[in-house]
């Protein structure tokens, strides 16, 4: 078990890398500890939940919305929970971002901790204080931006976790080296999912190589006035897609990513998207899909990536180099049917 702290602008966050569920009972005040997961891990898991505070939500980013925050925040008061709370979310990105919001409004605010059990939540969803809800097709509209007080690694919880969901995860993953690593770009085209899913060591230190990807970017722009925008990439056409057509996350953004470097090629002579295609799909994401544009722009003209002179939109110059870049909605209409 490895910890590091990271400091942000208002607090200090601990990553418990390769840790053990069990140790957050000596890490948090046990009478003031809430754990809250979804159906599908609590049936799994069932036993680590024992003698422990626990409240189940259903599963599914369907269920990423008020009524669920209000459910929560119902069983929170009837156990209770003070401001001394410790709320502890365990599960994948919807479990953390809902978690992680009821802690920043519940009593004007409550400690929070993590403990990711996807790959998605791992490398991505549970780092860096983003924390929000739904409305309606539109992603996390609603929310705030709260550091946790830990996140805790136990990867013990992957061996439950269906192919579907790897692939999912390494939709961020690939998005991390496309933006950030063009060393670990080709190192996963040289690799595939049964490789990390077998090689433990391997897969412990792509998932803390990630990690330490997403936090240098959070540190250097917490609140995503500058380059923590490029962790939008494939994101903006990606969550357009996402809840209409009930795609996973990391599906989603795939196909969002195919188009970004696509329009890349136009806008700023990108020269790799074959490498990021390849990769992709070999991990399992799609690359294509038929889905109405017009629909996806009118949703994309209310993302809170908007800006009045178009949309930011987050381009590669090369692998491992990214860049945000206004496109006017007109031009990106284009773009996007040229390559559908």
């Amino acid at each position: 078990m490895k910890t590091w702290k990271v400091k942000f602008s208002k607090s200090t966050v601990s990553f418990v890398i390769d840790g053990k569920f069990a140790a957050i009972e000596k890490m948090v005040d046990k009478s003031n500890a809430f754990y809250i997961t979804d159906e599908n891990v609590y049936a799994l898991h069932e036993n680590k939940f024992k003698g422990k505070k626990t409240i189940v939500i259903p599963s599914g980013e369907e269920h990423k919305h008020q009524a669920t925050v209000d459910f929560i925040i119902e069983a929170l008061l009837n156990f209770g929970a003070t401001r001394q709370a410790v709320l502890i979310g365990v599960g994948g990105g919807v479990v953390t971002d809902m978690v992680g919001y009821v802690a920043g409004v519940y009593m004007r605010g409550v400690a929070v901790g993590f403990v990711p059990t996807t790959i998605l939540a791992m490398v991505d969803a549970s780092i860096g204080g983003k924390n929000g809800i739904d409305v309606g097709l539109y992603k996390n509209m609603i929310g705030l931006i709260r550091q946790p007080s830990f996140l805790l690694y136990d990867l013990d919880f992957l061996k439950t976790l269906p192919v579907h969901q790897w692939e999912n995860g390494f939709a961020e993953i690939i998005k991390h080296a496309a933006i950030k690593d063009a060393k670990m770009m080709k190192e996963l085209a040289s690799r595939n999912l049964a490789f990390y899913q077998k090689d433990k060591k391997s897969l412990a230190a792509l998932i803390e190589k990630n990690v330490q990807i997403k936090v240098k970017v959070v540190q250097k722009d917490e609140f995503e006035k500058g380059d923590r925008k490029l962790l939008n990439f494939g994101h903006t056409l990606g969550h357009a897609i996402e809840n209409e057509h009930a795609l996973l996350h990391g599906h989603a953004i795939s196909i969002g990513m195919v188009y970004a470097s696509k329009i890349s090629q136009v806008l700023l002579g990108f020269k790799e998207t074959g490498l990021l295609v390849d990769t992709l799909k070999k991990y399992g994401l799609p690359t294509s899909m038929h889905f109405n544009i017009e629909h996806a722009m009118q949703i994309m003209q209310k993302d809170k990536k908007n800006a009045t002179a178009g949309m930011q939109y987050v381009l590669l110059k090369k692998m491992g180099q990214a860049v945000y870049e206004t496109v006017p909605m007109k031009s990106l209409e284009k773009l996007i049917k040229l390559y559908s």
